[in-house]
């Protein structure tokens, strides 16, 4: 194509579904009306990049963005809340994708009648700006911050937030967005930090904000919870031990429960084990070592290895194992055992004895598993329920920030709990309490950002109340236009369904402080709305 016709006069229709060329169209007009055609040279080849160049130039040139926004000042105003990335690192495909379609919304918005104010934002806090921070520095644990002073590790934290600004500002230009940079926002600046008081105290002021406990993926390396989506981002294949630990009865110290665990260094923060009521136990007397234990009656392989090879056949069982008793789990409801360790024993009174829960299945394990409900969502959960931990009382965590044993274990003090393993298990082979000793390969969520291993640990938090307003929150997305449509039925209604109590507290020295002075019962808690609240 050399040329073009230029747009044909007002009341030149062109007739629904006619090519050019018939009765109407553009082709079409007697030789009174018509007009010379107007023809515009049109390169061989093009380069859109130079194109795209040219454009900006010109909206560089015209001050195009901030004259749209001129113009459109007196319309009602559409807000659109951003979520501003870190300084610390350069754009990558997902910035650009998301970027592309944030200022599609925006102009669309703009061009429907709107006035759209458009400010690119910086996020300045948290765990990105700490870690590259304890990289450059050595750092690897609280206590070196300490030593630093948190003053001095906050400049440090300050020093790098703005860091590759420049190279966003290029990138987004380039791709076309209108946002501006020259009235940007960082997080840490204190009329945003104090804007984010204002909102806490208002969630406050509506009891909404409440002090609890939650089991929560840590990093051991960065001494921080991790939220679960965090947590999600770098599971890896590892090897991990799998034993089998005896627990004598009290009245009968002859036979002892067994239950089977891959992570041997929280058994030293055991306070129950746990059945599953409806499923069948049996005692059972090892031929060879002569030794009574009760176990879940589908899982009698853990027990015995042996059952597990392709050598095993069932006619071989006598030779191996004899059933003397069958059970439900109700029936070893409230049976009392020996503590495994001693360091707990005298605190918690009502500990050591059998409880039951449906979480505990026949698919894996003895049927039979242990409570540490410091380290498992469910071991906190059942422990609550069942009267061994109280409301407020905070489970034995005998932990430091970077997950090594305190003096509350001083068999193992100083010790990163991974490190543990090992001697846990040699100190109870000494004692008779290691049955079976296995190495179980699996899938371990590790740390997205050291790449080190993750526990779970029961974090003190403070919290805003979610799960009390689930039906208003399915309600509002039910009211709300979803693009693409499955997501609101799907995956997005399904997470609201099971939504929980946020756990807002983080470990943290480089972000907004949470507004609550307490004492330290925290029965006297107030709020900071305002940097004027502190005058």
């Amino acid at each position: 194509v050399h040329g073009c016709t230029r747009t044909p006069p007002a009341g030149a229709g062109i007739r629904p579904g006619a090519p050019f060329g018939e009765g109407g169209g553009m082709a079409a007009r007697n030789d009174e009306s018509k007009e010379p055609e107007r023809k515009f040279d049109v390169p061989q080849s093009l380069s859109f990049p130079r194109m795209e160049e040219e454009v900006l130039k010109f909206w560089e040139d015209t001050d195009a963005f901030e004259e749209s926004l001129r113009l459109s000042e007196g319309r009602p105003e559409y807000t659109f809340y951003d979520g501003p990335p870190f300084a610390t690192g350069t754009p990558h495909y997902g910035h650009l994708l998301a970027g592309t379609i944030k200022d599609t919304v925006t102009r669309f918005a703009h061009q429907n009648g709107h006035h759209v104010v458009r400010r690119f934002g910086w996020d300045c806090h948290g765990l990105p700006v700490e870690y590259e921070i304890d990289k450059a520095h050595n750092i690897r644990d609280r206590q070196q911050v300490l030593e630093m002073g948190i003053g001095t590790y906050n400049d440090l934290c300050r020093g790098i937030v703005s860091r590759y600004t420049k190279e966003w500002e290029a990138t987004v230009t380039r791709l076309g967005r209108w946002i501006s940079f020259k009235n940007d926002y960082r997080t840490m600046e204190p009329w945003y930090m104090e804007s984010v008081w204002w909102v806490f105290s208002q969630l406050f002021e509506k009891n909404l904000v409440y002090r609890g406990f939650k089991v929560m993926p840590y990093s051991t390396a960065c001494a921080t919870p991790l939220s679960n989506f965090e947590a999600s981002q770098n599971y890896k294949d590892v090897s991990d031990p799998a034993v089998v630990v005896s627990f004598p009865l009290l009245d009968d110290p002859n036979v002892s429960l067994v239950a089977w665990t891959t992570t041997p260094w929280t058994l030293p923060s055991n306070l129950a084990l746990c059945v599953n009521p409806d499923l069948e136990y049996v005692k059972v007397r090892d031929v060879a070592s002569n030794v009574r234990y009760v176990v879940g009656k589908d899982r009698l392989m853990e027990l015995f290895p042996v059952m597990k090879t392709k050598k095993w056949k069932p006619a071989k069982a006598s030779e191996v194992y004899e059933i003397l008793e069958t059970y439900r789990g109700t029936d070893l409801v409230g049976w009392r055992y020996t503590p495994l360790f001693p360091y707990f024993a005298t605190s918690h009174a009502t500990a050591f004895r059998v409880v039951a829960d449906g979480y505990v299945t026949n698919d894996a394990g003895t049927g039979i598993v242990h409570q540490a409900p410091a380290f498992g969502e469910d071991d906190y959960r059942v422990c609550m329920a069942n009267g061994i931990l109280g409301r407020d009382e905070e489970p034995p965590c005998p932990l430091d920030a970077n997950a090594r044993y305190t003096s509350e274990v001083p068999d193992y003090e100083g010790v990163h709990v991974k490190e543990a393993d090992a001697a846990i298990m040699r100190d109870l082979k000494a004692r008779g309490r290691l049955v079976v000793k296995d190495v179980l390969l699996h899938s371990y969520p590790f740390c997205w950002r050291s790449d080190t291993p993750l526990i779970y640990r029961t974090v003190p938090s403070w919290f805003v109340r979610v799960e009390q307003m689930r039906e208003r929150l399915l309600a509002n997305n039910a009211q709300t236009r979803w693009v693409p449509e499955h997501v609101q039925e799907g995956r997005f209604r399904n997470w609201l369904a099971d939504a929980r109590d946020w756990a807002i507290s983080r470990a943290r020295f480089w972000g907004t402080p949470i507004p609550l002075w307490t004492n330290e019962d925290f029965s006297e808690v107030v709020v900071v709305s305002s940097i004027q609240d502190l005058a």
